[in-house]
């Protein structure tokens, strides 16, 4: 794993929205303040190796939304104090590749 993951896992374990810097590749180095959903392959992309962070994006210019990204585009991820409740962002059926305990949002 990247030097980034164990920082997301302890996100994902303490509900802590994090503060991302990535390499966007159309936009250049973007931050953003996300919620980290989950490591898994991207399921729109059946190659080998597409594992990606996934995050939920809350600050974009343009919307609210789903990021997906490589790791390698990954160049920071900074937890901060604020917590997030998986009930707010969580509306569907989970089968996340990272176990968590959230009662009906594990």
């Amino acid at each position: 794993m990247d030097r980034n993951y164990n920082t997301f896992l302890k996100a994902i374990n303490e509900k802590k929205i994090v503060i991302i810097t990535f390499n966007s590749k159309e936009k250049w180095i973007i931050t953003r303040k996300c919620i980290p959903f989950d490591y898994w392959p991207w399921r729109r992309n059946s190659k080998v190796n597409s594992d990606r962070y996934h995050f939920y994006d809350l600050d974009s210019p343009e919307w609210q939304h789903n990021l997906s990204i490589l790791p390698e585009q990954i160049i920071n991820i900074e937890i901060t104090n604020e917590r997030f409740d998986p009930a707010d962002y969580v509306k569907w059926k989970t089968n996340w590749f990272i176990k968590r305990d959230r009662g009906i949002y594990s």
